[in-house]
């Protein structure tokens, strides 16, 4: 892999300054995150033509509805017409004081909406956070204030009813996790926040926050959970649906990988707890199979190749997770993220 080159990263954030969290199509904006992770792949050189090929999708800003303060705040979570009221707030935080302090104060107050856009917010605010600590920018830190507001005006907290919690790993608790039934499930659906609405109905699922041990090692305790959903992936990925649900996954949790460093210890225990829950409601919600064995080994060519294989793909989502795989990878080796990303890229390339 090519050293990390962030060279083309500020330039592509002060072109989509006026963009906002949203696509034409109304999916999210992925060219943030896309751009940070090819930039940390070393692949600045792939940034242009590939924003040239994307950036017709972004759409302005919302309008703002009004300002939001440390006292009304709570009214506007969750509300997605908020969005540029948000931004606003997030950004004048993060010029009055250390934006360090900000992530810590707000990931607390976010962390049980996780799944805040099917894990969109707190993905594009873990691209922001590893960008910052590269070099504090006014682009970045903007883009930082975006992350956050994303993560804010989407805030979608799971079904959860608290009790004494386990003492396993999530490679160990993912056994317990139950998927809705077929039968139970209501069928197609365009989002895949309307899809974990069932999770609602199901009372299985309640007990999934407190089924994992979350007081050990954080950094191992998240180099568990995405290996685990790695496996998962492999598992239940059949088709374009799924294999972009079962991306968020593993993207979603490891995002906080970069955001972990700046929490205190009792917000970084619960964020993990959270993203553990978030990714077993995808598994919940989109799984078919429980088996989650794979292949000792698995051959799918360097890092390189597949670093090239994603970004000739060209879809956002075999760009970050094939990213996410590697950096994953790189901490803790384990043949299902170099097999997962190399079957996203196959599967999301069919799908082009």
């Amino acid at each position: 892999m090519n050293p990390v080159d962030y060279s083309a990263l500020d330039e592509t954030l002060e072109i989509m300054a006026p963009m906002g969290p949203d696509l034409s199509n109304g999916f999210s904006n992925h060219a943030p995150m896309a751009i940070e992770a090819m930039c940390a792949m070393g692949r600045a050189d792939a940034v242009m033509p590939w924003f040239e090929g994307y950036r017709h999708s972004l759409v302005p800003r919302h309008t703002r509805v009004g300002r939001l303060t440390n006292d009304n705040w709570r009214a506007a979570l969750g509300d997605l017409r908020r969005t540029e009221d948000w931004f606003e707030f997030f950004r004048n935080e993060c010029e009055e004081r250390p934006w360090q302090s900000v992530l810590d104060d707000w990931a607390a107050r976010l962390a049980p909406g996780l799944m805040a856009a099917a894990t969109h917010g707190v993905i594009r605010t873990g691209h922001a956070t590893r960008a910052l600590a590269l070099d504090n920018t006014p682009a970045r830190r903007r883009e930082l204030a975006d992350g956050l507001a994303y993560w804010a005006a989407d805030y979608l907290p799971l079904p959860a009813v608290r009790h004494t919690g386990a003492r396993a790993k999530p490679s160990g608790a993912i056994a317990r996790v139950q998927m809705i039934p077929p039968e139970m499930r209501s069928g197609n659906f365009g989002a895949f926040t309307d899809a974990l609405a069932q999770l609602d109905s199901f009372p299985p699922f309640n007990a999934t926050l407190d089924a994992v041990d979350t007081t050990g090692d954080p950094s191992a305790f998240l180099s568990d959970l995405t290996a685990t959903f790695a496996r998962v992936f492999l598992a239940n990925a059949h088709d374009t649906y799924t294999t972009i649900a079962f991306v968020h996954a593993v993207t979603g949790p490891s995002a906080l990988r970069p955001i972990l460093p700046f929490l205190g210890d009792r917000t970084a225990r619960a964020a993990l707890a959270y993203a553990w829950q978030t990714a077993a409601a995808m598994y919940a919600t989109f799984g078919t199979h429980a088996d989650l064995s794979h292949p000792d080994e698995v051959k799918v060519g360097n890092q390189d190749e597949l670093i090239e294989r994603a970004i000739e793909c060209g879809d956002e989502h075999a760009i970050k997770f094939t990213e996410v795989c590697l950096r994953e990878h790189a901490l803790k080796p384990d043949p299902a993220f170099l097999a997962a990303a190399g079957h996203a890229i196959r599967m999301l390339s069919a799908a082009t």
